[in-house]
């Protein structure tokens, strides 16, 4: 075997493994992203902590039941008001810091206290019972934590 030979089947075993280490994170992913839509589908949810770049503002939404729809409907009802906004779990959004991770994304389209949920959250934790997210924020470098626990 010459060197040619043998530095093209070198070249093509680590672009095998490349692509199986991909498909493999793929997989990993979309089985995660499944369980995770189970959960949250599962039951009504509240806030029990959302810190807002170092403010503790998790009164704000005290009272709240949150229930996310498999079609992608996230109510927040208190018994006295009733919001609606959207809700999905994604693997593409370009703004990670790892090509990798799930993204929560919330969206109320409003101008109140729901609007500081607009974002695409990064993953802390999650279980059947809590899931904990954070978001850096690329302009101002502040730390934003949310936490849904089921009721």
């Amino acid at each position: 075997m010459n060197k040619n030979n043998i530095i093209a089947i070198l070249t093509s075993l680590i672009w095998m493994l490349f692509f199986v280490s991909c498909k493999n994170n793929d997989d990993t992913n979309s089985i995660i992203q499944a369980q995770i839509q189970t959960n949250i589908k599962s039951g009504s949810w509240r806030i029990t902590k959302f810190i807002d770049s170092g403010v503790d503002e998790t009164n704000h939404f005290s009272g709240y039941s949150f229930i996310f729809n498999g079609s992608g409907i996230i109510n927040a009802n208190n018994g006295l008001n009733d919001y609606n906004g959207t809700w999905v779990i994604t693997d593409n959004s370009t703004s990670d810091d790892t090509q990798n991770d799930l993204d929560f994304v919330i969206n109320f389209n409003l101008t109140n206290d729901f609007q500081d949920l607009n974002d695409d959250w990064d993953f802390v934790t999650q279980s059947s019972t809590k899931i904990e997210l954070i978001d850096i924020s690329g302009g101002n470098g502040g730390i934003d934590y949310l936490t849904f626990e089921k009721n």
